[in-house]
């Protein structure tokens, strides 16, 4: 083919018919087709781009065999846990037993009235000299676009650049919230929720009274926008860091008292080199991976005890081993010889093992049905309750100084003190007040140790006199070679008036003993309940038949119990257990961050699992109806990290733990990064909640790089099976 050509820059003469100079287009036609096919390829965008709210979340299943909304909400009347109201139509109660009359029945304590709350209390001095590298930016976010806030509402900037930082013009000091009365609990407006607050719907006239109040639109709980670029916390935090425990990761320096920095944690807690899966339960509870908990203060304690060794990868347990000679199973058969009363797995279920070393005398109580909950003392410096944990032993780490443990009153059967080496008469006997407070009316305090202080032994006889806790037993076993001593706490009133000296005093009525956290040990005497209104005015049922036996001082709650119970038992039985792909036979350590009523705990008791039931502070306060049902947990205000090491759990379970944080932290990703340091790699977790939660709760989780296993959605509520890594940035 030939094309004729012209002279240079001129069109041939075929074409020059067609071919004219067309004059320039001006500035204005040339920026308003830049407009129009802007706003044409926004209009593109939008029609074939999927919303945030529409967006699927990945790996959605189409069905589910039980529901995911939130099942029946407790109520923040007082009478939930067992409060100062009952229900009047009860004609009857149980009779009382006489107190170590060697009946197997014994009566109990009085309940919780309130919630549990912060309270105007200083921590420790030595907050101010805590490390900066654990507040580091770690997270940084895409500026978004303010929403129009109403006035009086304080409101978190959508638009932080980075995570965390660190507030303007506030200290370190890592002092708990004040509250202007510390005894009042915190009064919370729950919105969306007509049913958690009992007697308003049936009272009309209550409702006419009440002014009508504009309802305030939080932001969304996660910026949806938000990209996140993880770190590691600094060199010194090491393997096993516990925010408000540690200074250091390694332990070298330790907050007398909990003490958090102001500045939310958002770094990720590195991860042993060595570290592998914890082996299946039994096995684990004899020999676990040395290289998953070594450290060298550890090392150096197995060299000196003949209860534990080091054998190659492992750190070995001979089952006829513990603190004391002779086998924990020995040393559990001499106390029932001593107190027949105490009925091991039947009157007594729940006991806290003040002083975590071996856990030996818990896995011992195992075979009882008892669940032993160790206490490991901040000031441990060789991590044993770390060693507890992942042995697949409940535990959980405190302080006994001068504020209270984060448990109820009148919550433990019994408590034990082995070799714990505690001045318990020292400062007054302060802190067996504090034991006075938590253990049953009719409950059991046992103290044990190899060598015997005179000083410590008239102290303790002292203390115990003043408090008129009966001493009933006391034997010293030639196979353990340790000296036993068992006490008993009142079960009634009427003893206190025949002290000669009325020191310690009743407590005020104003001074709160249901009030757990961050709340100062106080020096004074809590009543035993009297009323049948009253929790622990009568003992529980024997095991396992308290699982399910409601008492009546529950009143109008006990239909809530019961329908939370039946639900959850209904969900763990139908989807948990088959329908997550989770393998149930490497799952031991469970954790339910937002428990109401111990229903999805109750749900697994005949599995051979353990769950640490937390209730949150700013919740109704439940913990005590668990307590009652024979099931173990704490008090935490998920704000802040929780008083554990890291990968102490197997599973995670929040049901709607996110949507209910009404008072909303400064950072609620933090939360999620506490996930990420308790949960161990290859640790699964259930989430429950709204689906505007799990849309940016999603997107979180895969920049951890958690494997997303199952997802399903109804309306407007969802849930995920999530699965974490050994992923570390």
């Amino acid at each position: 083919m030939t094309v004729a050509r012209g002279p240079p820059g001129r069109p041939s003469s075929g074409l020059l018919g067609c071919w004219r100079r067309r004059p320039a287009l001006g500035f204005g036609a040339k920026v308003g087709i830049a407009i129009a096919l802007g706003l044409s390829f926004a209009i593109i965008w939008t029609s074939v781009s999927p919303t945030s709210s529409s967006q699927q979340i990945s790996t959605e299943r189409s069905s589910f065999a039980a529901e995911v909304a939130a099942p029946p909400t407790a109520s923040h009347n007082r009478a939930a846990a067992g409060g100062d109201s009952g229900s009047g139509g009860h004609a009857h109660r149980k009779p009382r037993p006489v107190p170590h009359s060697h009946k197997k029945r014994h009566p109990a304590p009085s309940g919780s009235h309130s919630h549990p709350h912060p309270s105007n209390v200083t921590s420790s001095p030595d907050t101010t000299a805590a490390k900066d590298d654990h507040s580091e930016p770690a997270l940084v976010t895409d500026p978004e676009p303010k929403e129009e806030q109403e006035p009086d509402m304080e409101m978190e900037p959508e638009q932080e650049a980075e995570l965390p930082m660190p507030e303007q013009g506030g200290d370190n000091s890592g002092k708990a919230p004040a509250e202007e009365d510390e005894e009042k609990p915190p009064q919370l407006e729950l919105e969306d929720e007509p049913n958690e607050v009992d007697g308003e719907e049936d009272d009309p006239e209550a409702a006419k009274r009440k002014a009508p109040s504009k309802k305030r639109k939080l932001p969304p709980l996660f910026s949806p926008g938000a990209r996140y670029h993880w770190k590691l916390c600094g060199a010194n935090s090491g393997y096993h860091y516990i925010p408000c425990v540690d200074f250091d990761g390694d332990g070298r320096q330790r907050h007398h008292e909990r003490s958090c920095q102001r500045s939310p944690v958002t770094c990720l807690v590195s991860l042993p080199k060595e570290y592998k899966q914890p082996a299946p339960w039994p096995e684990r509870k004899d020999k676990v991976w040395y290289g998953n908990v070594g450290h060298p203060r550890l090392s150096n304690y197995v060299k000196g005890h003949n209860w534990l060794n080091h054998s190659g990868e492992y750190l070995m347990f001979p089952p006829d081993e513990w603190e004391f000679k002779g086998s924990a199973r020995h040393y559990v058969e001499s106390i029932d010889e001593m107190a027949p009363d105490i009925d091991w797995g039947k009157n007594i279920r729940i006991i806290l093992d003040v002083g975590c070393k071996s856990a030996g005398f818990g896995i011992a109580l195992l075979e009882k049905d008892v669940i032993t909950l160790s206490l490991g003392l901040t000031n441990d410096q060789t991590d044993l309750a770390q060693v507890a944990l992942e042995r697949g032993i409940p535990a959980t780490v405190g302080s006994l100084g001068s504020r209270r443990l984060p448990f109820p009153s009148g919550a433990f059967d019994a408590i034990h003190c082995g070799e714990c080496n505690i001045p318990w008469h020292s400062n007054g006997g302060k802190l067996l007040l504090e034991i006075n407070r938590i253990l049953r009316p009719g409950g059991y305090f046992i103290i044990s140790s190899r060598s015997a202080d005179l000083e410590s032994e008239e102290g303790i006889s002292a203390s115990m006199t003043a408090l008129c806790w009966n001493a009933i037993a006391y034997n010293s076993d030639d196979v353990s070679e340790a000296g036993v001593k068992i006490f008993q706490r009142p079960v009634s009133n009427e003893v206190y008036d025949l002290r000669a000296k009325k020191d310690p005093p009743f407590c005020k009525e104003e001074q709160n003993k249901a009030s757990a956290w961050y709340t100062n040990i106080k020096h004074c005497l809590h009543k035993a309940p009297v009323g049948i209104e009253e929790r622990g005015s009568d003992w529980p049922e024997e095991w396992p038949k308290r699982l399910e036996s409601f008492p009546e001082w529950l009143g109008e709650t006990e239909t809530r119990v019961a329908s939370d119970h039946n639900h959850w038992k209904a969900v763990v039985e139908k989807s948990y257990l088959d329908g997550l792909g989770i393998d149930w036979s490497n799952i031991r350590n469970i954790m339910d961050m937002r428990a109401v009523y111990g229903g999805f705990a109750a749900a697994l008791a005949s599995k051979k699992v353990w769950v640490m039931n937390v209730v949150p502070v700013h919740a109704a306060d439940t913990l005590p109806i668990i307590y009652e049902r024979g099931l173990i947990g704490v008090y935490h205000d998920w704000c802040e990290p929780f008083s554990t090491y890291p990968r102490s759990y197997d599973l995670l379970h929040a049901d709607h733990l996110f949507s209910r944080l009404k008072i909303r932290c400064k950072q609620p990703v933090s939360i999620v990064v506490e996930m990420d340091r308790i949960l161990r790699p290859g640790g699964w977790a259930i989430i429950r909640d709204k689906l505007e939660i799990l849309d940016p709760l999603e997107t979180i989780l895969k920049s951890l790089h958690w494997e997303i296993v199952m997802t399903f959605r109804k309306d407007k509520e969802g849930i995920m099976s999530v699965k974490k890594t050994t992923w570390r940035p």
